[in-house]
């Protein structure tokens, strides 16, 4: 962003400095034309007036001496014409009176209009002046006068202030860049921090703040307003995740109690009251488990928030161990496949409760004769993939789209046991630790949930290409 608004900067100098150049430029060059013309013009004008005798009676005097001395001394060339354009008197040979400025001028002279300087002088001209002044008195006409001026010290003159002037402005293009890159900097130092403090707030970390003492007002009154939010969503998460730590925390008490009683009520029923006792003490522990859930829930993005280095294909070996006798349990498979080690960026144990939660999910749903692939790719662009596949009947696409939802079960899933909070915890970790889980259909059947999560180099640090958060 500097290096866009220096460049805006400049374009917006140069194109300035341009405007004013061009039109001080002509200034200057019409200035020293203009002298020059009308030194010649008065030069032409005092030969007039000594050829008016000279056209009337032909005697030359002293006339020719004099413009040839006038062409030796000055290099400008004289020519006196009669009224016809008849050349009478001439300071060198090898002037061509019939076409060009010359032709224009004369014509011009004999029509009995004084000359004038008409366009602007440009250094990459190399025309003569030409100036042509009518000899005689009054409205009279008998011939006229040119004179024709080499430029070659005009254009040296010409081309010296241009050069002058594309010196000074390249001097004030280069010092207005310099400039520029302390003001491009004090404006988008604030825009700067404020992109970090909306990433920060995105991923859950809600302490950042922006400095609204620095910057344009405009950015400082934005800044003031995202610190105000900033608390205030602060503020609501907070509350929400203390309402529901401590409501789980306060029920977990009372179930418990209720629990016991269950407990040491079951000498006391008979047979008839046993089935109702028994759903009752799995509705009490299907809401304990519940409270559990909610806990782990309220605690995901505290928890998530300090991410270190893991080896995700130990973690893997690790909860495939774990799940294999609780599989065989169910009749279904279990295995590991893919790299043995791969270091991987994510906070101490969530990958372990990911895990757990989505072989938990597989292991009770995939059905009996089913089989569950753990696998770890190895590191790719800086993210590593963990793969949980299973070939049971899977889910269908807008199920698969709701699965991480609090609390949502699929009809069929109702009965079963569990909170509904798996997915939605196990989602909530993985993302507060800068990766995203995704829950797609296998192939040909079954169900396919990855862990996407930031690798690790072999000493600890980020790899490349896994900068910055990555969502789905």
């Amino acid at each position: 962003m500097r290096r866009r608004l220096r460049l805006i900067f400049v374009s917006l100098l140069a194109l300035v400095l341009l405007g004013l150049d061009l039109p001080l430029a002509a200034a200057l060059t019409g200035r020293s034309a203009r002298e020059m013309f009308i030194d010649r013009l008065n030069d032409t004008a005092r030969f007039a007036d000594l050829a008016e005798q000279f056209v009337r009676t032909g005697r030359d005097v002293d006339l020719g001496a004099q413009v040839r001395q006038y062409d030796e001394m000055f290099g400008i060339a004289v020519v006196i014409v009669d009224r016809t354009g008849r050349p009478l008197l001439a300071s060198r040979d090898g002037l061509d009176l019939s076409a060009g400025p010359l032709a224009q001028r004369l014509d011009q002279a004999l029509s009995g209009r004084h000359a004038a300087l008409q366009e602007t002088f440009w250094p990459w001209r190399d025309e003569p002046l030409v100036v042509a002044s009518p000899i005689g008195p009054g409205g009279e006409v008998l011939g006229a006068v040119l004179s024709v001026s080499p430029v070659s010290a005009l254009r040296a003159l010409a081309w010296r202030t241009l050069l002058l002037i594309t010196a000074v402005s390249l001097l004030v293009l280069a010092a207005g860049a310099a400039v520029t890159g302390p003001l491009a900097r004090w404006m988008t130092r604030p825009v700067e921090t404020l992109g970090l403090a909306v990433e920060a707030l995105s991923e859950g970390r809600f302490d950042d703040r922006v400095p609204a003492d620095a910057g344009p007002p405009e950015l400082r009154t934005l800044a003031t307003a995202f610190n105000r939010m900033a608390d205030r969503i602060a503020t609501l998460v907070e509350r929400q995740r203390s309402f529901v730590s401590y409501a789980s925390h306060q029920l977990r008490t009372p179930l418990a109690t209720i629990w016991l009683c269950l407990d040491n009520l079951r000498p006391s029923v008979g047979p008839q009251g046993a089935d109702d006792l028994d759903l009752l003490a799995d509705e009490v522990t299907r809401m304990r488990d519940m409270c559990d859930a909610l806990l782990s829930y309220a605690r995901a993005e505290v928890t998530a928030a300090d991410v270190t280095t893991v080896d995700a294909g130990a973690v893997a070996d690790e909860r495939v161990g774990v799940w294999r006798a609780m599989a065989e349990l169910a009749g279904v498979g279990l295995r590991r496949e893919g790299a043995a080690s791969v270091p991987v960026r994510v906070a101490a144990q969530v990958l372990d409760q990911v895990l757990d939660a989505l072989l938990s999910n597989a292991v009770k749903y995939a059905g009996r004769g089913a089989e569950v692939v753990v696998s770890v790719e190895p590191a790719r662009e800086g993210r590593v993939a963990v793969h949980v596949v299973d070939d049971g009947p899977g889910m269908p696409a807008e199920d698969l789209a709701r699965a991480a939802q609090a609390f949502w079960r699929r009809p069929d899933h109702q009965n079963l046991d569990g909170s509904g909070l798996g997915v939605t915890v196990a989602d909530s970790l993985v993302t507060a630790s800068g990766g995203r889980l995704e829950l797609l259909p296998a192939r040909p059947h079954g169900l396919h949930a990855r862990i996407v999560l930031q690798a690790a180099g072999r000493d600890g640090a980020v790899a490349a290409g896994a900068s910055g958060t990555e969502r789905a």
